[in-house]
């Protein structure tokens, strides 16, 4: 049994197609930064931020500036921060561990983590700058080992952002860039003059700034692609609707097309929260963006127990979902599609995302069902090797790969198992020329 008390009056984006103007916008600048590097950058850093300093890197010096500018507070919260994201991702790079292991006499087989080079962080700016994202991206960059990450922000309204910098700055960036939008995705990723380039792309944005790493990956790698914000909650009757309705409204805040849906077990929970709702939206600072994501993508489904509520939960794989519970840990056996889990009332989806230490990159448009989110584990890359030091077990390997490939018609596969076969056992090369019949 399910039935909505509120259904989204639209449907959320839930394709990464991009609308063709985005697109064509994305590519026009991709190629103008590809054939003319820095006399491109600047142009369109004039076009769309006004912004066109003599140097888009800031100095050892302006970054001592901009320090000197920040409070005291506003710096003692940001390294708080920045040791919880640390912590957690030293924690969680610690779990990965590196083997090699004998699966036959003489056969060594392993695995290794190696850091990428180099990383690009995009920390967004505009009208919310968003500098929990420094510490998501770049810290968590330096705590997997990159030798070399750089970070471009964008001037907000003319003016340097002293506490993203700052951020910026602590989280350990190797260069900072006063640079945004897709020129500065584009620049990272393709390099100029003046900028070397990158390996990986990290970091949120707007829609050009999505379309921009859409379009460079494979060039790059990439976090992951991006979409709304969304959050799910799951309650049952024990749940304070009060509480729920400021939690929905904090993600809903994001963006006008943030989807914000609880499942709940309780239908007088879910009317309730609705009327908060509608209580707090008139005054809410960030109403332009909640209320048409309240109105146009807000949910309020009711169903007949916590397992049916789960269960609906996992066709949604949220990016965030909040379980306000009785027994909120029986969501982690319960559910497998999320980007990550916020149990109980005492967190909740903004602890995520500014200060508790898990990642808040996470996976939007329903890719929690094949991916987790930003994590030390995407910038190492995960190699392989292999080594035979056993004659026997190398002249065994290749009779059965000769065989094997064979079956696939790959000869070539084959005579390289052959080789080995002969060299190292009694095989014969009735293929090769007479002199080089036995190794």
């Amino acid at each position: 049994m399910t039935f909505a008390l509120k259904r989204a009056e639209q449907t959320s984006a839930a394709t990464t197609t991009s609308l063709p103007d985005v697109q064509e916008k994305v590519a026009a600048i991709i190629a103008d930064i590809r054939a003319r590097g820095d006399e491109a950058v600047r142009e369109h850093s004039a076009r769309f931020d006004k912004w066109e300093p003599e140097a888009f890197r800031l100095s050892r010096a302006q970054i001592s500036e901009i320090m000197a500018r920040v409070p005291e507070q506003v710096i003692a919260d940001i390294e708080f921060v920045q040791e919880q994201v640390r912590g957690f991702a030293e924690k969680q790079l610690e779990s990965m561990r590196e083997i090699e292991v004998e699966t036959l006499p003489g056969v060594h087989l392993g695995h290794k983590h190696i850091p990428v080079a180099a990383a690009g962080a995009y920390v967004p700016g505009g009208r919310y700058p968003l500098l929990a994202s420094a510490h998501m991206t770049i810290l968590t960059a330096k705590a997997a080992g990159v030798p070399r990450v750089i970070a471009c922000t964008p001037p907000i309204r003319g003016e340097v952002p002293d506490a993203t910098v700052a951020a910026m700055h602590l989280a350990g960036a190797d260069e900072i860039y006063l640079l945004g939008g897709v020129q500065a995705v584009v620049s990272m990723a393709l390099g100029t003059e003046t900028i070397e380039p990158v390996d990986m792309l990290a970091g949120p944005g707007n829609a050009f700034v999505a379309e921009a790493k859409r379009q460079l990956y494979g060039e790059i790698g990439i976090d992951l692609f991006a979409g709304p914000t969304e959050v799910l909650v799951v309650a049952d009757d024990s749940a304070d609707p009060f509480v729920v309705a400021v939690d929905l409204l904090s993600q809903a805040e994001h963006g006008p097309d943030s989807p914000a849906v609880l499942i709940t077990t309780s239908e007088s929970l879910g009317r309730e929260v609705i009327e908060h709702i509608d209580a707090l939206l008139p005054e809410m600072p960030t109403r332009d963006n909640a209320e048409p994501a309240w109105r146009d993508h807000g949910e309020v489904r009711v169903v007949a127990d916590l397992d049916e509520a789960y269960r609906l939960a996992d066709t949604y794989a949220s990016e965030h979902v909040q379980i306000l519970t009785e027994q909120p840990r029986e969501a982690l056996e319960k559910m497998r599609n999320y980007g990550a889990l916020f149990l109980g009332e005492g967190t909740c989806v903004s602890y995520g995302d500014k200060v508790i230490g898990t990642n808040h990159v996470l996976p939007t448009r329903g890719a929690a069902r094949y991916t987790g989110g930003l994590w030390v584990g995407k910038y190492l890359k995960t190699v392989t090797y292999q080594e035979v030091t056993d004659p026997a077990a190398s002249a065994h390997l290749g009779e059965v790969c000769g065989r094997a490939a064979r079956v696939e018609l790959f000869e070539g596969h084959a005579r390289s198992g052959d080789v080995r076969a002969a060299k190292h056992g009694t095989a014969d090369l009735p293929w090769a020329p007479n002199a080089l019949a036995r190794p």
